[in-house]
This record gives structure tokens, sequence and C-alpha cells, in this order.
């Protein structure tokens, strides 16, 4: 099937998007440029652009909830495929300002972990086994 379009930007509300664009440079890389205060945008390698932008009366989603404060949708980032690598990028998103939401209560079984943004957006680091 043909596109009909083709995936310009996802973009995140949050109460200041300057913050989050550097919060998601740390963690991705990329150049932040700021059309002014209310507006940010993040180009990322690989050609992905993160937007982030300002929301009056801003709330977090409530994670994992099911009520009208859900988290509605989430990231995931591919951390490496060893469990070193997702330990290190634990250390790093930790550092820049994330805290973490379910680490792993499966007992270290678990190939992902949830960490919540500075602005509240839950986002998971996975291990991925490369082919």
């Amino acid at each position: 099937m043909a596109p009909v379009v083709k995936m310009r930007s996802v973009v995140l509300d949050c109460p200041d998007p300057r913050a989050l664009a550097d919060f998601y440079a740390g963690v991705l890389g990329g150049t932040v440029a700021a059309e002014d205060d209310t507006w940010v945008t993040l180009e990322a390698p690989g050609g992905h652009r993160i937007c982030f932008q300002q929301a009056p009366g801003y709330a977090p989603p409530d994670w994992p909830s099911a009520d009208s404060n859900s988290q509605q949708f989430h990231l995931d980032f591919d951390a490496g495929s060893t469990w070193e690598a997702l330990e290190a990028a634990q250390e790093k998103v930790l550092a820049l300002g994330a805290r973490p939401l379910d680490l792993d209560d499966d007992g270290g079984k678990r190939d992902w972990r949830v960490y919540a943004d500075p602005a509240g957006h839950p986002f998971c680091l996975c291990r991925i086994e490369h082919s």
C-alpha cells in the first residue's frame, strides 16, 4: 500500500519546551532549535524530529493508569543489545533528569524499563537483539 503522507514529527506538550528538548538532546543527541518560547524542535540523528510545545496548565500523564489522564502514548528507545548497555543507558537518563517508573519487577528478566522524562511523559529503554 502506498503511503498517504510522510511522518514529520512527534510533538510533546510540556510546561518548559526548551528544558525538555535539552533533556531529549542529552538522551538522543541532535540539534535543538527554538522558534520561540512556546515551540522547540529537536532534530535527532537519523532524521527523527521531536517537537516540544508549551501547554499552559499541563498535567503529566499517570502511568500506569486507566483514568482520564493515562499515558496515551510513550516513546521506546533502543539502548543496545546487551544488559550492560541497558544499564549504562539507564545511568545516563537518570543523570539527565529522568525518574524511574518501572525499572524491572521481574527480577532482571525483562528487556525494557520505564521512565518519566522531566515533564512526566513515559518512555522506555529497551534491550534489542540486533541481527
